[in-house]
């Protein structure tokens, strides 16, 4: 965790900025919560339990400014909400979603099954594919029943 710590430190050096103690609560949050995907105000209200002095204004100037610096990703899942998560090294592309459509459920989708469909669209419309978006709608196991 404390080389992680350090990223961050950098990455804020870089841009100028300090590496404050909100900050630094925000982004143990994330740390803790890294299979999560919160919206600003869950944040804050976890955040608060740990007795933690920050505003919802602060929550969201630290999204934005860890979201320009690629340690978060922000994400849209058509609830009217922006949610965000950690960017871990591995993520070369967004990793899928699946959303269940009662309970509001997010499941990761921890394979990238667009890779052939991704090479034959580079070949077909000679475009350099650098990213993609899927979120697939449903109904989670426990909704089913």
């Amino acid at each position: 965790m404390g080389n992680k710590k350090n990223l961050l430190n950098e990455k804020l050096k870089e841009k100028g900025l300090k590496f404050t103690n909100q900050r630094k609560d925000i982004y143990d949050f994330f740390l803790k919560n890294q299979d999560k995907h919160m919206s600003a105000e869950e944040i804050l209200s976890e955040i608060e339990k740990g007795n933690s002095e920050i505003g919802l204004a602060t929550i969201y100037r630290t999204l934005q400014l860890f979201t320009d610096t690629g340690i978060i990703v922000k994400h849209d899942f058509d609830d009217g909400r922006s949610r965000y998560e950690l960017k871990t090294d591995n993520d070369v592309h967004n990793h899928h979603h699946l959303i269940c459509q009662v309970c509001g459920k997010i499941i990761e989708v921890n394979m990238d099954l667009m890779d052939e469909l991704e090479k034959e669209i580079e070949d077909e419309y000679d475009f350099e594919i650098t990213n993609h978006i899927v979120k697939l709608y449903g109904h989670c196991k426990d909704c089913k029943k």
